[in-house]
């Protein structure tokens, strides 16, 4: 499997963290591994979405959209994976039908850099894309817009430095005009949403352009005129998911291993039986 890019605890570390809830996580390991449950908090009902919803289209239902992903993929999911995509689908159907919902490149790659997180070490990679797939359809907007969208900031700020990518207003280009366009409608307050994946988008800009000290992400903010009190408080929180994510695949691997290894020790005890019960057979026939 290709390596997934992640985002640097030690870079996370370096920001002002402050609490708050993007997910409030409840997390737990059983035998069954339901592992983490999320739910939005009542500050989280903002956010960057693909196009504003006509007022005279009624909006699918929560159940509709979930259904909508069950029907696209069939296939049974670990729910180590499945419990956490289902509570992220439920957000973000909330997120999607907003009357301010307006796609946003840099959300994508928000979106887009938790899934890889999350999926990471997906047991197949075609399965992995094809949840992908069916997540975002089940959605109403289209996968290949996120991916095209996410890799083409990846691949602009691995080209950026701290000043540089700071610096994008002064400078003519596809990405540096996406991120005129977001500080525009963000200063005007009118038809520009925050959200939790906004935010971690921005960090894996600067991240990408080996800007990860705290002042970076100070002017970066400034420059887009976003609030960086509501990035620090949600990517505390993204930090912390993350943590979580890796205690349960090494406590789902143990897991794992340990039935491997039962099963082994079952079928070579089985084995054995087989076999004195052939030679006492033979035995009994040589007589």
């Amino acid at each position: 499997m290709a390596a997934i890019p992640s985002v640097s605890f030690p870079a996370l570390g370096q920001v002002s963290w402050m609490k708050s809830g993007l997910f409030s996580t409840r997390f737990s390991v059983s035998p069954r591994f339901r592992g983490f449950r999320f739910t939005t908090s009542s500050s989280s009902s903002q956010a960057i979405v693909f196009s504003a919803a006509a007022p005279s289209v009624v909006p699918p239902t929560v159940a509709e959209t979930k259904y909508n992903f069950l029907k696209s993929y069939k296939r049974p999911i670990p729910s180590i994976y499945n419990n956490v995509l289902q509570e992220l689908l439920v957000q973000q159907h909330l997120l999607r039908y907003k009357r301010t919902y307006q796609y946003d490149a840099v959300f994508a790659l928000g979106f887009v850099t938790v899934f890889e997180q999350l999926m990471e070490g997906y047991p197949s990679s075609e399965d992995r894309d094809a949840i992908f797939r069916a997540y975002i359809e089940a959605l109403r907007e289209d996968p290949e817009q996120y991916r095209k969208d996410a890799k083409k900031l990846e691949e602009w700020s691995r080209l950026q430095n701290a000043n540089s990518l700071i610096d994008f207003s002064s400078r003519d280009g596809d990405v540096e005009n996406i991120l005129k366009d977001i500080a525009e409608r963000a200063q005007a307050k009118g038809n520009f949403s925050y959200s939790r994946f906004f935010a971690i988008g921005l960090f894996r800009l600067l991240e990408l352009a080996n800007a990860t000290e705290p002042l970076a992400l100070e002017k970066l903010c400034a420059a887009l005129k976003i609030d960086k009190r509501s990035v620090d408080r949600d990517l505390d929180v993204y930090r912390n998911l993350l943590s979580k994510l890796v205690q349960a695949k090494e406590l789902l691997k143990e897991y794992v291993d340990r039935e491997k290894k039962k099963r082994e020790e079952r079928s070579g005890s089985q084995k054995a039986n087989e076999a004195i019960t052939k030679c006492i057979g033979d035995y009994q026939y040589v007589r």
